[in-house]
């Protein structure tokens, strides 16, 4: 084991037996009491030595035996203690590649903070190598968002449209302007492989039909002879936004019968919104959305069919580029957060913000007891079932806690 103290956390001193890590109170902690010499200490635990040497350091600072070894423990217990041996093979696979590592640095400091365990960077980055995500929409949002995925470290990246890219596609991150005319899918691929860090997998901005392609890594012999990953998220970012704002049920029909999640976000007519995130059989999907919205508004099918038909010939969107930004940005970030194994603030909820004032406000999406997605709970039966012993309640779980002398920051 050679333990390292967490660098994304910036260190200070409360006062001269505690030391807070971490500046915002999201993440920060605080831990004490901590005496000068072990204060020292700390700064020794930075991955270039083993438990060996870090014990005879210490005995060479007049610490008394079992210094390091508690210290370690309690900064372990406080999810501040990282190892830089830690991660499991493919972690190790990855340091053996510093250009890669260097480029998603970032990444790992943000990761090391969620995953609280040693190694916990390194395994999270190996494990989004392995995801594939399509998303559908290339310009403004959709472009932008797919390359994040792909910078961020998702090792397939697909990305389907049609068509040839246009001057109103070109955005900062997404499209540039040398792809102005080329094919949507094709620009869409070169844009992923250049945003994609080191030796990135090869994806395929590709049309409805078309096989993914495979990485170089399967190429040179990296998960050779394992079957194509299935779709763990599919981000819906159309480039006239209505399809986000009003998803077409029939559209969503594969994605539900095969439990695929898929997040909504886009921009129409100076409003963005990201979600909501649906988890099929779970949370309210397109066909929820729209059976609630007739219940509410029986005009609202005769209105949907004309606008749809108004997209169809429109030749501009009201897609203004700081906004279209800014969802794609957070669209990204509540993609990465569930493929990372966390729920976003998205899931069943669609985010919205509208010019000029551009206050975000959510608005859950409810399930629909008539939608066959069957994300609605069952009807309560309507015949009171002969009275039985109240169950015993279970035991409360056991209460977990930072271990002795941590605790969050206020």
């Amino acid at each position: 084991m050679y333990p390292k103290v967490k660098p994304a956390l910036a260190r200070a001193w409360r006062d001269l037996q505690t030391v807070q890590f971490g500046v915002t109170p999201a993440h920060a902690v605080v831990l004490g009491p901590v005496d000068t010499a072990t204060g020292s200490l700390i700064d020794r635990i930075d991955g270039t030595r083993g438990m060996e040497l870090l014990r005879a350091e210490a005995a060479g600072m007049g610490l008394p035996e079992g210094q390091v070894d508690e210290l370690v423990r309690r900064l372990a217990g406080a999810g501040l203690l990282d190892d830089a041996t830690a991660g499991g093979p493919h972690a190790q696979a990855l340091r053996r590649r510093p250009e890669t590592l260097e480029r998603l640095g970032p990444d790992l400091a943000s990761l090391s903070l969620v995953h609280r365990e040693p190694g916990g960077d390194l395994r999270g980055i190996a494990a989004r190598r392995a995801i594939r995500v399509q998303v559908r929409g290339s310009g403004r949002v959709g472009g932008v968002i797919a390359a994040v995925l792909a910078g961020a470290g998702i090792g397939r990246v697909e990305v389907l449209d049609g068509g040839r890219v246009e001057t109103a596609d070109v955005a900062p991150g997404g499209p540039g302007a040398g792809s102005v005319g080329r094919l949507r899918a094709e620009a869409a691929r070169t844009l992923v492989r250049e945003s994609a860090p080191g030796r990135a997998p090869r994806t395929r901005g590709h049309l409805r039909g078309d096989p993914p392609a495979r990485s170089p890594g399967e190429a040179a012999g990296e998960d050779r002879g394992g079957p194509e990953p299935g779709l763990a998220l599919v981000v819906v970012a159309p480039r006239d936004g209505l399809q986000a704002w009003a998803p077409d049920p029939g559209i969503a029909a594969d994605w539900i019968a095969t439990g695929t999640p898929h997040l909504y976000a886009g921009v129409l007519e100076g409003t963005g919104l990201v979600g909501p995130l649906v988890l099929p059989g779970a949370t309210a999907c397109a066909g929820c959305m729209e059976r609630d919205r007739v219940d509410r508004d029986p005009a609202w099918p005769r209105m949907l069919v004309q606008w749809r038909s108004a997209h169809r010939r429109r030749t501009a969107a009201a897609c203004d580029l700081g906004l279209s930004t800014a969802v794609a940005g957070l669209a990204a970030a509540h993609a990465l957060s569930f493929l990372d194994g966390e729920l976003p603030a998205s899931t069943a909820t669609r985010w919205e913000a509208a010019l000029p004032g551009l206050h975000w406000h959510p608005s859950p999406v409810h399930p629909h007891p008539a939608c066959p997605c069957a994300a609605a709970p069952s009807p309560e039966p309507t015949s009171e079932p002969p009275s039985e012993p109240a169950p015993t309640p279970p035991p409360e779980p056991a209460q977990t806690g930072s271990a002795s002398g941590a605790g969050r920051a206020p």
